[in-house]
């Protein structure tokens, strides 16, 4: 089952320059769990305290996994992930 993970800039460094990787999982959860072992340190710049970090956004084919379960967001075959950081400014 492959699912392709839009990659920000600002962690491309965990990806080698990669700007968009392939996962594997039926949940948000076991696909961060699969980027991890290909992407050391990756999960925890996503993760903290076991939830989604405050300032990273997650969607599922353009769906805001906050609303979709979370970590416990179903994942598909096919379906793309993007990843954006918050960005604050003035």
């Amino acid at each position: 089952m492959a699912i392709e993970v839009r990659i920000p800039t600002i962690l491309r460094t965990y990806t080698g320059g990669e700007k968009a990787v392939d996962g594997e999982g039926d949940s948000l959860s076991a696909l961060i769990d699969s980027l991890e072992a290909n992407h050391p340190g990756l999960k925890d710049r996503l993760i903290e305290n076991g939830d989604l970090r405050r300032f990273v956004n997650i969607y599922v084919n353009d769906e805001d996994v906050r609303f979709l379960g979370g970590l416990d967001a179903s994942l598909s075959d096919g379906d793309q992930v993007v990843v954006l950081p918050a960005v604050a400014g003035g």
